[in-house]
């Protein structure tokens, strides 16, 4: 069997796993005022879950597949040698850094390092137009979710706010 397929099948097997949570002990305890309710909080997990087994399928039979040949653009399992692996994997590495860094940096500083870092390692080498579109960027979501939805994120690291 092809590697999308044992994926798709251990995707499966998770599938079916948060079906049957969402289908049979979500709901059990719900208010009886909830009961009467035309969406529950089940609702969303049960579309989810029964949308995700019906694409597991299809990649497990195979039904979206249209030709035998692989692609030119198709990533080639045997191949991962031929990628950019390094990449891939300091990107990865540097997501976990930030979302450890994102409280004891701030956010903006945090946010700011995690563009600046990733951007240099996917080849971008002009630090002077970097650095201002990834502070632009750190600074203008900050402020939306601040000040726009009004959830409170600290935006400065933790030494400066909580007085050491």
């Amino acid at each position: 069997m092809a590697l999308d397929r044992w994926i798709a099948l251990v995707i499966l097997m998770i599938c079916l796993a948060y079906g049957y949570a969402a289908f049979f002990t979500m709901d059990a305890g719900l208010a009886p005022f909830m009961k009467r309710n035309p969406i529950w909080p089940s609702t969303f997990p049960k579309i989810l879950s029964v949308l995700a087994v019906l694409t597991a399928l299809s990649i497990l039979l195979g039904l979206e597949k249209g030709a035998a040949d692989p692609k030119p653009m198709d990533i080639n399992y045997r191949r991962l040698t031929d990628y950019k692996l390094g990449q891939a994997l300091a990107l990865l590495g540097l997501m976990v850094a930030y979302a450890l860094l994102l409280r004891p940096l701030g956010f903006l500083l945090s946010t700011l390092g995690f563009l600046s870092v990733g951007a240099v390692i996917l080849g971008e080498r002009r630090f002077h137009i970097l650095l201002p579109v990834a502070a632009a960027a750190a600074g203008i979501v900050w402020y939306l979710v601040q000040v726009v939805l009004g959830i409170f994120l600290s935006p400065w690291p933790v030494f400066l706010t909580n007085g050491g």
